[in-house]
């Protein structure tokens, strides 16, 4: 099969599975993400090479407990403040240019910071004050599915000084611009068109998704050379593995969910 058509077929099924499972119901929004979560966990073992079975009963655990107490206030403040630590360190990482070794410790802060709690936030947002509303997370893939898109198109277009070239040799500045300025109007049309809510607070969450959403697909990209393999698995043909389809929103959602703490009591 033609690799484009095959990239295609595979991303098509990967928004429909995606879209219908968050639309359908919670459980099968949960079930969805729990099932890619245990995938990114194990993608990530392998990358970090560490033994997958005791992070998969890790992963299973936080992940029941975040859905027996997604309304607990307490508690997810404890996950954003570990998560929040792990994005830093993520970052440090993304530019520390000294020969990496990870000990058990850090693999597993990884594993959990940066792997395991981000999945916990995205099935968090969704739940605002009217209860459950598929309309927020399918907003903010979309955001994130056009910085991708046009950071690209531009990029590609017109783009000619390098963002982080010994990361993501492909990637420029004009392109990442462009990618935020096209997330700020999906934003304002979401906005307006689609989901109630303000103008202001969907900008905000636009350049999260854009800056954020840019870090994020740089840090698993430096995971990736250290562990010297182009794709984190296999699973989506023509598009790696869920670590690559993911690596946006997972970097993305504990931002976001941080916004929402702030407006919370802001207001």
């Amino acid at each position: 099969m033609n690799e484009t058509l095959k990239r295609a077929l595979s991303g098509a099924v990967y928004i429909i599975l995606l879209i219908a499972s968050i639309r359908y119901s919670t459980d099968s929004f949960f079930l969805l993400f729990g099932i890619f979560l245990l995938i990114a966990v194990y993608e990530f073992c392998l990358l970090v090479k560490l033994n997958v079975i005791f992070p998969f009963i890790l992963a299973t655990a936080l992940y029941s407990l975040a859905y027996q107490y997604h309304l607990d206030r307490t508690y997810d403040q404890i996950l954003l403040f570990i998560a929040l630590l792990s994005t830093v360190r993520c970052i440090f990482f993304l530019f520390d240019d000294n020969k990496v070794d990870f000990n058990i410790f850090q693999k597993y802060f990884y594993l959990v910071g940066y792997i395991v709690l981000p999945f916990i936030f995205i099935t968090k947002i969704p739940f605002g004050i009217k209860g459950y509303n598929p309309k927020i997370i399918i907003s903010i893939f979309i955001l994130i599915w056009t910085n991708d898109t046009f950071a690209y198109i531009v990029g590609k277009s017109i783009g000619k000084n390098k963002l982080f070239e010994k990361i993501s040799p492909k990637k420029t500045i004009e392109g990442f611009l462009g990618g935020v300025v096209f997330t700020i109007i999906a934003s304002l049309l979401i906005s307006e068109y689609y989901i109630d809510g303000a103008h202001s607070v969907w900008v905000n969450i636009a350049i999260i998704a854009a800056i954020f959403g840019t870090v994020g697909d740089l840090v698993e990209s430096k995971f990736k050379r250290v562990a010297g393999v182009k794709d984190s698995g296999a699973i989506m043909p023509g598009h790696g593995g869920v670590l690559d389809r993911l690596d946006s929103i997972i970097f993305v959602a504990p931002i976001v969910f941080l916004l929402y703490q702030i407006l919370y009591y802001v207001s």
